[in-house]
């Protein structure tokens, strides 16, 4: 997971410099750089008198306080405490998190014009499955003088060959125009280029996209169960080719999202079944009422060789919603990881030393 990946390099950098400080600080006159730091040499009287700006004892660097040190640790010793409490395949969401988690999202670019006037381009995706048609809408806003049309290129991002134009006709909105392009070519990354006549004069507006092959159909899920302190919900994919597969899902009670969840494996026939486990530390003691959904479901066929492309394929945008089984049974304990327990010890044994 990004954020405890993220996390564990700050643990590791935090737990290096520490410990190299401390080590230093208690075992003077057996490490060398304990010396160097703490007493730097004095140049002679003659040294001195030859080179009069040479640095004082005052601009030494100073040491990080004991109090600094520790309380830096021990914050980190914290959040990695808490942070280990929830396993990788259940995080908890928060409103933000779920959407910034939203995988096929595509970010407008504006593209500024002369008297705050703006060109942008939207989509209603990022990915595209191969075969699906492409709807492109511009819009122009400012005082300058547009064409009747626009013309839309798709080209491949590395070579730059083209692969599909379309003229995009203005809409009956003032400043709006609106074409569709094919995606009906080899999976990969695409630059989309929309080229407007403002005032006369051509302007390019260039953003890009993917075209992704068909990896297979989402057919539902199977009645969710209780496992342990999960809760396993069975989600029905078929693939088009067998492979190694990741998915990912939100899990809400209504608008309020609940959790992130993710499961990896392989899938080898026409059918498979992948499960996804809400830990009962997400929703032991929550208010949960009525029915779940799943919503936001990603999966990803992981490459089958070094330097081939992770492919995508995206759920129906309605989700799934289920009933749950009786959630009284999950609890609210931390997730049992041995190796973190192990980290997070060392790190509250390095903060205490402060």
């Amino acid at each position: 997971m990004p954020y405890k990946a993220l996390l564990a390099t700050a643990v590791l950098a935090a737990g290096v410099s520490g410990t190299a400080w401390f080590l230093s600080a208690e075992n003077e006159g057996q490490f060398g750089w304990s010396d160097s730091v703490n007493h730097p040499p004095q140049p002679s009287a003659t040294g001195m008198n030859r080179n009069s700006d040479s640095p004082g004892p005052d601009d030494s660097p100073s040491e990080p306080s004991d109090d600094a040190l520790g309380f830096m640790l021990a914050s980190v010793a914290d959040e990695y405490q808490q942070t280990i409490r929830y396993p990788d395949y259940s995080v908890p969401l928060s409103a933000e998190q779920a959407l910034a988690y939203q995988g096929n999202r595509y970010h407008p670019v504006e593209l500024p014009l002369e008297d705050d006037g703006v060109f942008v381009v939207t989509l209603d995706k990022f990915r595209f499955t191969r075969g699906e048609p492409i709807l492109v809408v511009a819009s122009l806003s400012g005082r300058q003088v547009f064409g009747d049309s626009l013309a839309a290129t798709l080209e491949t991002a590395s070579e730059q060959d083209r692969a599909d134009s379309a003229e995009l006709h203005a809409t009956e909105e003032t400043g709006y125009y609106q074409g569709n392009l094919s995606s009906d070519h080899e999976p990969g990354e695409y630059r989309l280029i929309v080229e407007a006549r403002v005032d006369g004069r051509p302007v390019r507006h260039v953003s890009s996209l993917s075209i992704e092959p068909d990896l297979g159909e989402f057919n539902g899920i199977d009645s969710p169960y209780i496992s342990g302190n999960d809760l396993v919900i069975p989600v029905q994919f078929d693939p088009e080719n067998a492979g190694y597969y990741a998915l990912t899902a939100q899990l809400y009670n209504g608008q309020r999202a609940l959790a992130q969840l993710s499961a990896e494996d392989s899938l080898s026939g026409s059918s498979g079944t992948l499960l996804l486990r809400a830990h009962g530390s997400v929703l032991a003691n929550r208010d949960v009422s009525g029915q779940l959904q799943l919503k936001n479901l990603q999966i990803r066929q992981m490459p089958a060789r070094p330097g081939d492309r992770t492919h995508y394929a995206f759920g129906p945008d309605e989700g799934y919603e289920f009933s749950p089984p009786d959630l009284d049974r999950l609890r609210d304990e931390p997730a049992v990881n041995p190796e973190s327990e192990q980290r997070a010890a060392l790190l509250r044994q390095l903060a205490d030393k402060f």
